[in-house]
């Protein structure tokens, strides 16, 4: 018997937003390796995203070690550009305290004229 030496292509595809998911799932390669650098196997991770498919979970797992320099160079990239993307977003709305604060204090001027009502 012949067994067939070919090299499978890792299963990654880019999500056309600068990501990778994993297979033909909608999950990131950043969750699959999250996990796996938790303490999860590729079992565990299949069990908890089901959408994946273990012999996938294998070979990105695979590509991480023998890749590990590169691979964690863009997740770097990829927590820098999550970093900024959420500074921005909080810097366009810097009164999102004062409501908050304001809608509390008149829920609780509710609350208070509402149990005043009752009693």
């Amino acid at each position: 018997m012949i067994l067939p030496l070919q090299a499978d292509p890792i299963p990654l595809r880019d999500d056309g937003r600068g990501g990778f998911r994993v297979g033909d799932s909608r999950v990131p390669l950043e969750v699959v390796l999250d996990e796996y650098e938790n303490g999860a196997d590729p079992e565990s991770i299949v069990s908890a995203y089901p959408t994946l498919h273990l012999a996938d979970v294998y070979a990105v797992v695979t590509y991480y070690l023998h890749h590990r320099d590169e691979v964690n160079a863009y997740l770097r990239k990829r927590e820098a550009e999550g970093s900024e993307l959420q500074r921005q977003m909080e810097s366009r709305q810097s009164g999102r305290a004062e409501l908050r604060a304001k809608l509390l204090a008149r829920r609780n001027q509710q609350g208070q004229g509402n149990a005043s009502a009752r009693g």
